[in-house]
């Protein structure tokens, strides 16, 4: 069986929200790609207090200047498609209030047919978290575990009940439900995050890593799926953040997944061997408008099948 291929949509400056995310959706999606994706930058600091990922001197991405909200980008990408599933690699847990995330994404799954994929994460912007957390960064990993439980009570059956230190819901009913019980994917790497998503979740959102070292980390997490007694299967989504350029890149220090559809797609390749479910291709840093992007994602799909992926 193929692995499945989905598409980050277009949240950046370049793109017109309103008139670019339907149209690459519908378009992805009449292509061939199963699933649509959005990520979370909530701001750009100026100056910046902290480096990228929390690294020292490592400065941000000028393209994190302006990223349109992972929420109204999905709901646009809902109304304009009929199959692709929207999924969210990652919404950073801690800057939302669990309930109201938990209501939202279930209405987003009723309203699109039961199309909802939760990818969640912790983040690592202590601007961020100055903004927009509910809790202190230090309490990062516990507001997460309080999250999923609480999507988990509202996605179920009324009467909802939930005490938690966030979260206080004494009885109530609340709806909508999902249209199925919405997957939740976590990106994690550390040995605590990797316990958290054995036993609370459904998925795995690795990124930015070599083949050889998703897959050294994929026998590691089903290793202790084994000792912790999970049988459900883990879903594995594979982030790959791409620069794409019409013509080939001939440099020598080139970095994999930048260059042209061919190149892309040769760098896909050595996935292909390992026991993914899906690719998620991230590529619209690089192109200019959403017409590019378009024809981008086309290449690399139509590319991708004719090389086995």
């Amino acid at each position: 069986m193929a692995i499945r291929l989905g598409l980050s949509l277009p949240q950046m400056r370049q793109y017109d929200l309103g008139r670019d995310v339907p149209d690459v959706a519908r378009a992805a999606e009449q292509v061939g790609y199963e699933s649509l994706w959005v990520f979370e930058r909530a701001l750009f600091p100026e100056p910046a207090t902290q480096g990228l990922y929390g690294v020292e001197g490592l400065p941000w991405p000028d393209f994190y200047r302006h990223v349109a909200d992972p929420l109204v980008t999905l709901t646009l990408a809902a109304a304009a498609t009929e199959r692709a599933r929207l999924g969210s690699s990652v919404l950073v847990a801690p800057l939302h209030v669990p309930f109201q995330l938990a209501k939202a994404l279930a209405s987003l799954d009723a309203a699109s047919g039961g199309r909802v994929l939760a990818g969640f994460g912790t983040g690592w912007s202590l601007d961020e978290y100055a903004a927009a957390s509910v809790r202190p960064f230090e309490e990062r990993g516990q507001v997460l575990d309080e999250l999923i439980e609480v999507c988990r009570a509202v996605w179920g059956p009324d009467p909802v009940r939930y005490d938690g230190r966030v979260t206080k819901i004494e009885s109530a009913v609340v709806g909508p439900k999902p249209a199925r019980p919405i997957p939740i994917l976590l990106a994690a790497s550390s040995p605590k995050a990797m316990r958290r998503l054995v036993d609370h979740a459904d998925g795995w959102l690795p990124v930015g890593m070599g083949s050889d070292q998703v897959a050294a980390q994929l026998r590691q997490l089903r290793d202790l799926a084994a000792e912790r007694g999970r049988e459900r299967p883990i879903q594995t989504v594979l982030r790959v953040n791409a620069q794409y350029s019409a013509k080939a890149y001939d440099g020598a220090d080139r970095q994999p997944f930048q260059g042209n559809a061919d190149q892309i797609v040769e760098d896909l390749v050595p996935y292909a061997g390992i026991d993914l479910e899906e690719i998620m291709i991230d590529l619209q840093i690089t192109p200019r408008d959403a017409e590019e992007l378009k024809d981008a994602a086309a290449q690399v799909y139509e590319k991708a099948r004719a090389a086995g992926v």
